[in-house]
């Protein structure tokens, strides 16, 4: 079983006319959440939209047969599950489908830290992470490339940071629940 940091950046927010911009990943451990290794970030500025996308499928086990193989681990993995499906349809490559597999979404974990409310639980107000990805799109426009490896660089420290804690403290939180049970 394989767990992988997931993500993408895109110039938008529409799946059909927006495009991917980076593909991101990085194996981290199961049990501890350790990130194994450097985050992989497929560029499309060097590569093409259709060959990052090709690259990602052919370098990641993202394929195999086996769903278990690769287990996305994101925050709110619908964004990606749209994109990625859309354009390997798109490019008649093998179908990237997020949400048809084993994953982790951590959402979810992020709007209950805060109570409840969907506003607020932006991975930016969670965690150390330096800001929302909203300055992305304008750096990729100017052509600020190495803005948007740092911010990348940032966000995967951060979540991993988060994901790590949560390996700690939720086996915890489920023994305090057990006792509440009996």
């Amino acid at each position: 079983m394989g767990n992988y940091y997931l993500d993408i950046e895109t110039t938008g927010l529409d799946e059909v006319t927006s495009k991917i911009t980076t593909i991101q990943y990085v194996e981290l451990e199961r049990g501890t959440g350790r990130q194994l290794g450097e985050v992989t970030i497929l560029k499309e500025w060097e590569l093409g939209e259709k060959e990052m996308l090709r690259k990602f499928i052919e370098d990641s086990p993202i394929s195999s047969k086996y769903n278990f193989g690769f287990i996305p681990v994101g925050y709110n993995l619908g964004f990606e599950h749209k994109f990625l499906l859309e354009k390997s349809a798109k490019y008649d490559l093998f179908p990237i489908s997020i949400l048809s597999r084993p994953c982790m979404d951590l959402h979810g974990i992020g709007i209950l830290m805060n109570k409840g409310e969907f506003k607020g639980s932006g991975l930016d107000q969670l965690t150390g992470k330096s800001h929302s990805g909203s300055p992305v799109v304008h750096w990729y426009d100017v052509k600020k490339y190495d803005e948007i490896i740092n911010y990348i660089k940032n966000e995967t420290t951060e979540f991993v940071k988060w994901f790590m804690w949560l390996h700690k403290e939720m086996p915890e939180l489920r023994k305090v629940w057990e006792k509440e049970l009996k």
